[in-house]
């Protein structure tokens, strides 16, 4: 596969609005390529900064002859899985989802998504 290939598939970007000492902007970087991030003061400066570092860093593996990740269907995936955990986390657990008016199963999916 070419670069133009690589850039058709679809990757995972992951965005944060940032406020810091460095004032206000977009971050930005695709989950299965490690290491591929970049900023933009506007979502659109972002996403185009953020293209731009994947072909840099296709470009490169490709020149080094290294693999480079294809993302992974959703459809791989079940939305399972089993977490063993101690008797005492699970109690404090659900005495705050039922404290909350919620599942167990709610509350942990909303304590993951932070």
């Amino acid at each position: 596969m070419e670069v133009k290939d690589y850039m058709k598939l679809p990757y995972t970007r992951l965005v944060q609005e940032m406020n810091d000492e460095s004032g206000h902007y977009f971050y930005g970087r695709i989950l299965e390529l490690d290491g591929c991030q970049s900023t933009g003061d506007t979502l659109e400066e972002l996403y185009e900064s953020l293209n731009e570092a994947m072909e840099g860093y296709i470009e490169v593996k490709l020149e080094n002859n290294l693999a480079i990740p294809v993302p992974e269907s959703v459809n791989n995936y079940s939305g399972k899985f089993v977490v063993r955990l101690p008797k005492s986390l699970h109690q404090r657990l659900a005495i705050e989802a039922d404290k909350e008016g919620v599942s167990l199963n709610q509350l942990a999916l909303y304590k993951l998504a932070l």
